[in-house]
């Protein structure tokens, strides 16, 4: 790969280009792969709605003849299907001939079941973890590593927000006004310049959306979710319950604290459950079940964004929660509701809530492929091809200037001045990215301990040994 910096730049220039370009090369080492696997992962599961639709076809527009079941029966049906579990959700079907799909759960697990509306036939029971978009969520977020896999990607999303603000510095055009290389790919002057063109042009075309979609996806990562839940604390900007959540050991706790707290409301009603423990469960969820048939159809007439979801009451004769649970999170709304009258004790939509949520929230639609519709997915598979095309033509310009037996990496120069505005972004960089301060931390420390004291490591790295160095 050949240097864009201009012959005639200064002295100070060159160390701080080779220098910048010497990070730029580390990065991508680390990140290819990674971003690679995310950018495919990704880029399937911005079409999760068209493709659950598809996979549920055999659970719509069904063929139903006679009496339409109560809400309160349906639930329960599913409850029974699920021996142990507890009602999480009951999702209002969005056409009458559709199964209705209800959420229960038990232990560390929930289960989606499918309920015929007329027959309550149990069309199909599913634990939500091997759903296949859930899967492919997981491939994505987490590697299929829970919450040590969530903190890979984390790191490896960082040095790609690395990768991409030091090659729009390496490749920013110095001093030529022509577009060529730039704006667009030369074809016909050679297989060099078609890949080094190709690597610069893509990055400048697709570098803004492409550092959108790794800085809204890490709010989910549990490193950077527990760092940014801490600012919330210590700036006043908390709230009791987020919007996401933050790596795979939360949401399961979640899951059992729900559970248990399902438990214990239906514990404390009175009466006459307080006789034996299994005979007294089943009476008391029947006694819950039965507000469904109130809240259901008063929910229907809030006409939410689907999916539409009403959650049994937390606490005894505590309202029941409506919400909507759209992934175009800006038309998402929480209703809580009296589950005796229907009445709606307070509504919560998306512009009440706090700025920082609201912000977060369009960033999160967003990075989903939801916010605008198939465009916004569009966006996001060519964003997502992009970085692909990125790492791939960069692989190929490392394999063409490589050296045997060393990695290939720009041997260092003289120690450069670095400059006010490259400071500033290393600095704001290290505040926003705390783990890629961590890493960056731990690399300079073993490079000048370990890595440029040992030959073998020192060749194969391109370090210089310790006091050595090269005139730029």
């Amino acid at each position: 790969m050949e240097s864009p910096l201009p012959q005639g730049a200064d002295e100070q220039s060159r160390r701080l280009y080779r220098t910048v370009w010497r990070w730029h090369f580390y990065a991508g080492v680390f990140c290819i792969p990674f971003v690679i696997w995310l950018a495919c992962t990704g880029s399937i599961y911005v079409f999760r709605p068209q493709i659950e639709r598809w996979l549920d076809r055999p659970y719509d527009h069904l063929s139903l003849n006679g009496p339409r079941a109560t809400p309160a029966q349906i639930a329960e049906t599913a409850v029974k299907a699920v021996p142990g579990s507890t009602l999480h959700d009951y999702e209002l079907p969005t056409s009458p001939d559709n199964a209705v799909r209800v959420i229960t759960g038990i232990g560390k697990n929930e289960y989606r079941v499918y309920v015929n509306p007329v027959t309550l036939q149990v069309l199909k029971v599913i634990n939500e973890e091997k759903r296949p978009m859930q899967i492919v969520l997981r491939l994505h977020g987490e590697l299929f590593a829970g919450d040590f896999g969530s903190r890979i990607v984390e790191l490896a999303a960082s040095w790609a927000i690395v990768l991409l603000v030091s090659g729009l510095y390496l490749w920013w055009p110095r001093q030529s006004t022509r577009l060529a290389g730039v704006l667009y790919v030369r074809f016909r002057q050679g297989s060099r310049i078609f890949w080094r063109d190709l690597h610069a042009v893509t990055g400048i075309w697709v570098s803004a959306f492409a550092l959108f979609l790794l800085l809204t996806g890490l709010p989910w990562a549990k490193g950077w979710g527990g760092y940014f839940k801490k600012v919330r604390a210590i700036t006043g900007t908390a709230v009791a319950r987020q919007d996401w959540t933050t790596g795979r050991s939360s949401e399961t706790a979640a899951r059992e604290a729900l559970n248990h707290n399902s438990l214990a409301s239906m514990a404390a009603m009175p009466g006459e459950h307080a006789a034996h423990m299994g005979h007294s469960m089943m009476a008391m969820s029947a006694d819950g079940y039965a507000m469904l048939n109130t809240v259901v159809p008063a929910a229907s007439r809030l006409h939410l964004a689907y999916p539409v979801l009403v959650m049994p009451a937390m606490t005894p004769h505590g309202p029941w929660t409506v919400r909507s649970d759209s992934q175009n999170r800006p038309l998402r709304t929480t209703a809580q509701m009296d589950p005796h009258t229907g009445a709606i004790l307070s509504r919560q939509d998306f512009g009440q809530r706090m700025w920082i949520d609201r912000i977060m929230g369009v960033g999160i639609a967003a990075h989903e492929g939801q916010l605008f519709g198939v465009a916004n997915q569009i966006l996001s598979v060519a964003t997502a091809m992009g970085l692909v095309t990125l790492c791939l033509s960069a692989a190929v310009l490392w394999w063409r200037r490589r050296a045997v037996g060393v990695l290939g990496a720009p041997i260092p120069l003289t120690r450069p001045r670095w400059t006010f505005t490259v400071t500033a972004v290393i600095i704001a960089l290290a505040i926003y990215l705390p783990a890629m301060a961590e890493s960056l931390i731990l690399i300079v420390i073993l490079e000048k301990t370990i890595f440029s004291r040992v030959p073998a490591i020192r060749q194969w790295l391109g370090l210089l040994p310790p006091g050595r160095k090269i005139a730029a």
